[in-house]
C-alpha cells in the first residue's frame, strides 16, 4: 500500500496533537495517510506502554490512518545513527509517500528535536540507491525520495508557511487526543497531574488552532512550516481557494 502522507512523531500523541485535523481531513478526502511513533513513550508520567498502544490505535482509527508503526525506539534516547535511520527508511520506502510531516527542528523537548533529525536524514537518504535495505519479506527495496516534506507545530511556534483549515474535522482530531485517556484530563483517570493532564490543556489547543484559524479567516487552523518554496501552478487558487 502507497501512502500520500506519512506523519512522523517521537511519542505516540504527537501526530494527534500536532497535525491530527490534517490527517482527518486528508482521509476524509480519500487520501490514504499513515502514522509512525518513534518510541512507546515509555518515559511519560502516565500510562505505560501497553495502554499508550491501544489509545495509540484507537486514536489512528478515529483519524482515519490506514497504517500506524512504532519503530520502538528508546524514549528519551532517540539516537541519530545508521541504524535507527535505516529503520526509518524501511518505512517510507514500503509506503512510499508524496509528503512527509515532521517536527520542527527547534523544540523544547530533546525527543522531538532529535526526531526532527532522524526524520530528515530519513528523507534524504531513502532516496540513495546505495544505502541498501529490505522489506519484511527479505526483498531488497527500491531507493525512494518523498517530493516534500513540511514540519508541523509542538511547543514552540513559528511563522507558518501556511495553515490548514481543519474546522470540519475540529471534534474528530479532539477525539483523536482524548483517546489518549492516559495523558490528559479524564475524571475517571487517576495519575500525579502533569501540564498535559491539567483540564485546561485541551482548551489551550483548541485555543491555538482557534487563533491559526483566524489568521486564514476560518475557524480552526493547523500551521505547517516548509523550509524550501512551495510552487503553485495557478497563482489565483491561493487567493480563491476552492472558489477558484
Amino acid at each position: 500500500m502507497n501512502l500520500d502522507v506519512l506523519a512522523i512523531g517521537a511519542h505516540p500523541d504527537d501526530v494527534e496533537l500536532s497535525c491530527g485535523g490534517t490527517l482527518a481531513l486528508l482521509a476524509h478526502g480519500g487520501h490514504p495517510v499513515g502514522i509512525v511513533d518513534l518510541t512507546r513513550g515509555e518515559l511519560g508520567t502516565r500510562g505505560t506502554r501497553e495502554i499508550r498502544a491501544k489509545e495509540a490505535e484507537e486514536a489512528a482509527r478515529i483519524l482515519g490512518a490506514q497504517v500506524r508503526v512504532n519503530l520502538e525506539l528508546p524514549d528519551g534516547n532517540i539516537q541519530i545513527d545508521p541504524e535507527n535511520r535505516n529503520k526509518l527508511i524501511r518505512i517510507i520506502r514500503r509506503y512510499r509517500p508524496k509528503i512527509l510531516l515532521i517536527p520542527h527542528w527547534l523544540e523544547r523537548h530533546p525527543d522531538h528535536e532529535r526526531a526532527h533529525h532522524l526524520s530528515r536524514e530519513a528523507w534524504f537518504f531513502a532516496g540513495v540507491a546505495k544505502i541498501q535495505t529490505v522489506d519484511e519479506d527479505g526483498e531488497e527495496q527500491k531507493p525512494y525520495r518523498p517530493p516534500r516534506y513540511f514540519h508541523y507545530m509542538q511547543r514552540y511556534e513559528f511563522h507558518p508557511s501556511f495553515i490548514i483549515d481543519i474546522t470540519t474535522v475540529i471534534n474528530q482530531r479532539m477525539d483523536a487526543v482524548r483517546a489518549f485517556k492516559s495523558q490528559f484530563f479524564n475524571p475517571s483517570t487517576k495519575g500525579p497531574e502533569t501540564f498535559l493532564s491539567k483540564p485546561e490543556f485541551l482548551d489551550f489547543l483548541v485555543s491555538r488552532f482557534a487563533y491559526y484559524g483566524s489568521l486564514i479567516g476560518t475557524r480552526y487552523g493547523e500551521p505547517f512550516f516548509s523550509i524550501e518554496p512551495i510552487g503553485l501552478s495557478d497563482p489565483f487558487q491561493i487567493i480563491m481557494g476552492e472558489e477558484g
